[in-house]
């Protein structure tokens, strides 16, 4: 979802201008080193482009979820991502920020070439998260978002599948499973429901963006807007009978504490579940508040916010800009942690992408709607 909300950092802009803060040399990305926090106590967080093995910047993935497989980071694309991304994993080095150029391509399985969802799945889902399955190694699940453009459900799943509490078509959980072939399967699909009492609407494009999974199978949901306008998180259970059913996935409010806000779109488009000195925490991406929210899942602490300011790498610096080039907007969608390091990475907003440039050396990546990689120490501060 590409809310009309958009930050500006004009005063970041006026003060930095294009020039570095710290000299970026030649360490990998895990390994770069994060600014001094200017005042506000704003994190300041170093981004490096994503490459592709051509040598060039990824070509608009419009980044939507990132997970962690077998030491690599994983992502997946949205519906307006350039076709050469889209329906695919894509592979991840948080080392060097080199994705692989083997290409994971999803194939629908024979068991589900029959059901009500099928050609919406195998065509151009809007897939909007991507979480690895504890215990299960090669085994993800992803979410849809926005299916308004599709030709919708028949009447005869219409009638099973039409009133979901949300919108008209119905958001997807869907089972992906990698194959010895490196290609992935999609295995099962369900669709979620939620009661009247949960006080959702037809948001097909304010829908689910953030899935994380507990190594127990507790499965968290962040939704970006309900009724009322405000971002909220829900809970159900993946058991082992999970799967093999085919009806509505109900729904459960985890009435969690979340930043309050008078005005304005402030969605989560990203989650990923922590635990630290035996509790149990959600780390949040607030894409349109430049935001990293740290939710305390037993609804006892408010939302910790840290605010975040975003840096790109620049690969030829000269007189008047080097080191790292400020960003106006990053637009982070893809959560998650390795070790103590929690890695980000962004959906260029294609309405205000162009507005990050201020060096010339960037243009052509930002052009291109290309993401960086991000990261950023965890800190025991965030945890009270």
């Amino acid at each position: 979802m590409k809310s009309k909300f958009v930050m500006l950092w004009t005063c970041i802009a006026v003060l930095y201008g294009c020039h570095s803060v710290q000299p970026m040399g030649d360490s990998p990305v895990a390994q770069a080193e994060q600014h001094n926090p200017p005042a506000g106590h704003v994190t300041t967080v170093n981004g490096r482009w994503l490459m592709e093995a051509n040598g060039e910047v990824m070509l608009d993935p419009q980044t939507s979820g990132l997970t962690v497989w077998n030491g690599k980071l994983i992502s997946l694309s949205d519906r307006s991502a350039d076709r050469s991304q889209r329906l695919q994993l894509h592979v991840i080095s948080s080392e060097t920020a080199l994705v692989s150029p083997e290409i994971m391509a999803f194939e629908l399985s024979d068991t589900l070439k029959d059901s009500c969802f099928a050609s919406y799945i195998q065509e151009n889902p809007d897939l909007e998260a991507l979480v690895a399955v504890p215990n299960e190694p090669g085994v993800f699940f992803t979410i849809t978002e926005d299916a308004s453009d599709h030709q919708g459900l028949s009447p005869v799943c219409a009638e099973k599948y039409g009133h979901s509490g949300s919108v008209v078509y119905p958001f997807l959980l869907v089972r992906l499973a990698v194959q010895t072939d490196h290609s992935v399967l999609m295995t099962h699909v369900r669709p979620l429901m939620f009661s009247d009492e949960l006080n959702l609407a037809n948001f097909p494009n304010d829908g689910i963006e953030g899935l994380a999974l507990s190594d127990d199978g507790q499965l968290y949901l962040a939704l970006e807007k309900d009724a009322a306008g405000g971002a909220r998180v829900f809970t159900t259970d993946i058991s082992a009978e999970f799967w093999q059913q085919n009806d509505f996935i109900p729904m459960r409010d985890t009435q969690v504490k979340l930043p309050s806000f008078e005005h304005g779109n402030h969605p989560i488009n990203a989650l990923e579940f922590y635990q630290y000195g035996g509790h149990r925490y959600l780390f949040a991406a607030a894409r349109n508040d430049e935001q990293l929210w740290v939710i305390d899942l037993a609804g006892q602490q408010d939302a910790l916010v840290v605010d975040l300011h975003f840096f790109a790498q620049l690969d030829t610096p000269n007189e008047i800009c080097s080191g790292w080039e400020p960003m106006d907007n990053a637009s982070i969608e893809g959560l998650t942690v390795i070790d103590d390091t929690l890695w980000m990475v962004n959906d260029p907003w294609k309405a205000v992408y162009l507005q990050n440039i201020q060096c010339e050396q960037n243009r052509a990546k930002f052009e291109k709607m290309a993401p960086l990689l991000f990261s950023l120490p965890i800190q025991d501060a965030w945890f009270r």
